[in-house]
């Protein structure tokens, strides 16, 4: 069985994919890439309460506790914003809810992404961070509750 990566290495193992490309057209093709490898969202998950508040475009998001660990899974209609969000399920998903909720996520900054973002899809990345931090911080008052 493999070894899990910590979101630490997966963030390093991201940031040094960017680096292979010279300039911000080739990232955003990879970004856009990445989206498009992203398993489509259940049309049963498409409703108001699964949609990221603070995001230009459209982005829906579930999330799952399963055997200790938290699993996204999300969808958007724009390209970018789909692979935004691939890369953050790629860090995040899989790991325990106090690792998500501690996690510093410093791999935005270094690959540059706030900077190369309109200001819109920057707040949109946020509010997909929070939710996501949310929905762990969620699961470990659940799980505390249950001890």
């Amino acid at each position: 069985m493999s070894e899990v990566k910590s979101i630490a290495e997966i963030e390093e193992e991201i940031v040094e994919d960017f680096s292979l490309f010279d300039t911000w057209d080739e990232k955003y093709e990879y970004i856009i890439d990445m989206g498009k490898k992203l398993k489509p969202l259940e049309d049963e998950h498409k409703k108001d309460e699964n949609k990221i508040k603070g995001c230009q475009s459209t982005v829906w998001m579930v999330s799952e506790l399963k055997d200790g660990k938290v699993f996204y899974r999300a969808e958007s209609d724009a390209v970018i914003v789909k692979g935004l969000v691939s890369m953050l399920i790629r860090v995040l998903s899989g790991h325990a809810p106090s690792e998500i909720i501690n996690a510093k996520l410093d791999f935005i900054d270094k690959i540059g992404m706030k900077q190369h973002l309109a200001q819109t899809r920057s707040n949109g990345l946020l509010s997909m961070v929070k939710q996501m931090k949310l929905d762990a911080t969620v699961y470990l008052a659940q799980q505390a509750t249950k001890n």
